[in-house]
């Protein structure tokens, strides 16, 4: 199971983490989860939300009579949690889901939205019980290879989301003299055997007061040197290339 003897807050999720990594500035970290939370409403994602429910229907193998269980690895708001659920819902099939992130202003946000779920303020140290999870969602974070094999039952599939080449490329141009696409990179994790990719892509037009938003979801944010980010944030609007690319593991 996944209920630790720990910390249960009124808003439904589970406090998890040591004391000492809970230090984070909170009236920024709050911003940007409001921020981030709002962007992601709005629908500029919906391609990236609509292909991992199309994803987790397909691969999601649960164990015969259960509901598929769901594990995501950094869950942030769960904006991405309910486009799966709704989908599963709308298909008649049951979900059993639960997320963790370190971010607690997101994971209370994500407890709230979707109550059916569990989530947990948690490093992936110490985040979900053993074989627990038919399915692990891991959304532009690190690849934690022993965590991820810990945490997935025999068989039990991967899907790990990455930016494609083309991703954000025209905010990446005002941002920096000389702009270069993502690297798509097939690599081999040992545990898992890649059984499935699918790319998603699209255009999204952004005005002023979502750009920084979108920008500081993205790890530019905290390399951008200041004239660039000042350069993005005299812009009345932004048209970018938007793409993902997903890849499919199995536990072997």
């Amino acid at each position: 199971s996944l209920r630790h003897s720990f910390d249960r807050a009124k808003e439904g999720y589970w406090h998890l983490l040591p004391v000492q990594n809970t230090r984070t500035k909170a009236p920024a970290q709050q911003e940007m989860v409001a921020a981030r939370r709002a962007f992601l409403s709005a629908g500029y994602y919906g391609i990236f939300g609509q292909a991992l429910g199309e994803l987790c229907l397909e691969y999601g193998q649960p164990k015969a009579g259960k509901p598929l269980r769901l594990l995501d690895a950094g869950c942030g708001e769960g904006w991405y949690d309910r486009c799966i659920a709704k989908q599963f819902e709308e298909a008649g099939r049951p979900l059993e889901l639960a997320g963790f992130d370190i971010a607690k202003p997101a994971v209370r946000l994500a407890a709230k939205a979707l109550p059916s779920a569990r989530y947990a303020v948690a490093s992936s140290s110490i985040a979900g019980a053993q074989g627990w999870a038919d399915v692990l969602l891991n959304c532009f974070s690190p690849f934690a290879q022993e965590e991820f094999l810990r945490v997935l039952r025999p068989g039990g599939r991967l899907i790990y989301a990455v930016p494609g080449a083309e991703h954000l490329f025209q905010m990446k141009a005002v941002l920096y003299k000389k702009p270069y696409k993502n690297p798509v990179q097939e690599v081999a994790y040992p545990g898992f055997e890649a059984i499935g990719e699918r790319e998603v892509s699209g255009s999204i037009t952004v005005p002023a007061g979502q750009l920084e938003a979108l920008f500081a979801m993205t790890p530019y944010y905290w390399k951008t040197p200041r004239d660039g980010a000042a350069r993005l944030a005299a812009l009345q609007e932004l048209t970018t290339d938007i793409s993902f690319r997903f890849l499919v593991f199995e536990k072997k």
